[in-house]
């Protein structure tokens, strides 16, 4: 990987054949954990402008109509989080020379305060080329990382890292975007000298006086400021989306046996090889009706936009028998082909190394791109899929991935319940796959089992006989870890949001050195731990199992309001809850050592004032926490421990964060 510095450029030919397609990374850390920052895109014209404002890719228009462009979202990393965006550049227009990356942060927030500032690009197989680390943000609150550009007719990335203390409206604003500034304040440049290599300035040289245009586009461009929590696409410039209805109409049936009748029945399946093959064919098939998903699965991998053909039960000939994957998906660009082999399990089996090394082996001599593999399973970031494991002595450009069943209804969520797709036609299609996702027959629920490490780990711990360094207790912390990514994904599919596992790992920690630390806290402690940052939100999401009491908890910490007196601040907090459970426990927070008041909102609502330290202690914030029973089976059935997960997180955000928002 080429490891670039501030202001040089290479041309991305020299680094790879496989071009056509690239993913730009940008990635973050923070040393309390809750650093963040919203990744965006422009497209600019010879004239170093946006066309118009259909050329601003943001949090509120993730995806350009010719598949140019996608904002893949957030990841999770040891250390931060990582924001991807998708580029297929032979989609690029034409009269596009430049494409700008940049970042922005909100609240008062500044990049300043970030560690580890990293911008990465890799092709269309996964492989690394370019490496940009920034080592002195200061105080911005907007970011310019980096360009992919135009020369000769090949294109080439140049390192920028410029900030703009004017924030996203100004940087927005210098490149032609029209969005007004309530401040007021022109757009700012700093540090726009053109590099070696090409005339061209990173921004306009000319500043541009403030236009009179309504207050709430600028709401529009930065959602973490508007006064609303709500939605909305781009106008002007974005096609309406369709979305499905808030209400669902009047059944016409004459009662509840009346069944609707469905585009892909699930009752009928009686073996798991029939869940597969139906399953397959059923997330193919719409991924090829339904341009908008089948980009938004595929984008990431490398696949270029364009015509999308998907097939199943292909055979390919491999040795002395030919081999069935169970489905290709094909996309051509611009006469170019674009390959990827589907190896797919469902209802909790497991991959199995020698199907995916041999349908790895048929893609390599056959020249195809990708062998993705889909099931219930996870991944993690250093860790092996479970059953999986590759010859690494085997050394083809064929690019491994994986797809969880829990992701594949997360991007359906999205786009049916809150992002919209083209038409009414399209909305239908993935309401369908949604409802085979769903049901109880169809084997695609996503991570449904603990692992056979569960039960021998929670008698361990409750007869005090598991030791630091058992292998089982690894195993147990990764199978959590799976456990809370799902519940990201069902959460933020659910309410059109960005729901993110919290790391607080110190940086440079590996994955595996992580998960072993936690494995020994496990043994020690008998508990799990894990923290959710939900957009919105004023606090961080945590769930705590603990398995030598058997219970859930589920809490949030509110930092306290500095103005008033402390008894006004109780209050102010009991008004707030007023239709949360009963049950809701409620911990005043205080400076130093002291120790604060407790009690359940039942008996505070009556008295607000038993919430104040009784040794007069400065009150810093309040922990709210919810307690359920935990479920004891590995698996996900009505008593089983995956089940009171999401039970005990669902309670929480629905009874008690609603209440905060």
């Amino acid at each position: 990987m080429h490891t670039m510095v501030k202001g040089s450029n290479i041309g991305l030919s020299a680094l790879s054949e496989d071009v056509g397609s690239v993913t730009v990374s940008l990635s973050w850390s923070s040393s309390t954990g809750e650093g963040d920052a919203d990744v965006s895109v422009l497209l600019l014209n010879g004239t170093g402008k946006v066309r118009s404002d259909a050329d601003f890719y943001f949090y509120n228009n993730p995806v350009a109509a010719d598949g140019s462009v996608q904002l893949l979202g957030k990841t999770p990393t040891p250390d931060g989080s990582e924001d991807r965006i998708s580029f297929d550049l032979d989609a690029v227009p034409p009269d596009i020379e430049r494409i700008v990356v940049s970042a922005s942060r909100y609240g008062g927030s500044h990049f300043g305060e970030l560690d580890d500032l990293c911008l990465s690009l890799v092709d269309g197989a996964g492989e690394g080329l370019v490496r940009f680390r920034i080592e002195d943000a200061g105080v911005v609150s907007a970011f310019i990382f980096g360009e992919l550009y135009r020369r000769a007719g090949t294109w080439k990335f140049r390192a920028v890292g410029q900030g703009y203390e004017s924030g996203l409206v100004g940087l927005a604003t210098d490149f032609g975007v029209d969005i007004d500034d309530d401040a007021g304040e022109g757009p700012t440049e700093e540090d726009t000298g053109p590099d070696q290599d090409d005339a061209s300035p990173v921004a306009p040289p000319v500043p541009q006086a403030p236009k009179p245009v309504p207050s709430p586009r600028a709401a529009e461009i930065n959602p973490r400021e508007r006064p609303v929590p709500q939605r909305s696409s781009r106008p002007r410039t974005a096609k309406k989306k369709v979305t499905l209805p808030k209400t669902t109409k009047t059944s016409l049936a004459e009662n509840e046996s009346w069944k609707t009748a469905r585009l892909s029945p699930v009752t009928a399946l009686k073996s798991d090889r029939e869940r597969e093959t139906r399953a397959t064919s059923v997330l193919l098939s719409v991924m090829a009706q339904v341009p908008e998903f089948g980009r938004r699965l595929t984008a990431g991998f490398g696949a270029p936009a364009g015509r999308m053909e998907t097939f199943t039960e292909v055979s390919l000939p491999h040795g002395d028998s030919p081999r069935r994957p169970d489905g290709v998906v094909r996309v051509e660009r611009a006469g170019k082909l674009w390959t990827a082999l589907i190896e797919t399990k469902t209802n909790g089996n497991p991959l199995r190394s020698d199907q995916v090394q041999a349908y790895a082996d048929i893609a390599a001599r056959r020249g195809y791109e990708a062998v993705i593999t889909l099931s219930n399973d996870v991944a993690l970031e250093g860790s092996p899929l479970v059953g999986v494991k590759i010859d690494g002595r085997r050394k083809h450009k064929v690019a491994l991935w994986h797809l969880s069943w829990a992701e594949v209804a997360h991007q359906a969520q999205m786009l049916i319940r809150h992002e919209g797709v083209g038409n009414a036609a399209h909305a239908w299609l993935l309401q369908e796959l949604l409802h085979y996702l769903q049901h109880d027959n169809s084997g695609c629920h996503g991570f449904q089992n603990m692992g056979s490490a569960w039960v021998p780990v929670r008698n361990g711990i409750d007869n005090e006989t598991l030791c630091q360094g058992d292998s089982r207790a690894t195993e147990v912390t990764e199978s959590w870890e799976r456990l809370i990514r799902q519940v990201c994904l069902r959460l933020g599919g659910e309410l059109g949001q960005k729901v993110l596992p919290v790391q607080r790992a110190k940086r440079g920690t590996d994955p595996r050195t992580r998960r072993a630390e936690m494995a020994d806290r496990l043994c020690l402690e008998g508990r799990l731990h894990a923290e959710l940052r939900m957009e919105d939100t004023p606090g961080i999401l945590a769930i705590t199992a603990d398995l030598r009491t058997g219970k859930l908890r589920t809490s949030i910490e509110l930092p306290s309001a500095q103005e008033g007196y402390p008894l006004t601040r109780a209050k102010r907090l009991i008004r707030r809850l007023a239709a949360a459970p009963a049950d809701l426990h409620i911990e005043t927070l205080v400076a130093g050592s002291g120790i604060g008041s407790r009690g359940t909102l039942e008996r505070l609502r009556p008295e607000p004032a038993d919430l104040l330290p009784k040794d007069g202690a400065e009150i810093t914030g309040f922990r709210l926490s919810l307690f359920k029973s935990m479920g004891t089976g590995r698996g996900s059935a009505e008593t089983g421990f995956i089940r009171s997960v999401d039970e005990a997180v669902d309670r929480f955000h629905t009874q008690v964060i609603t209440h905060l928002e």
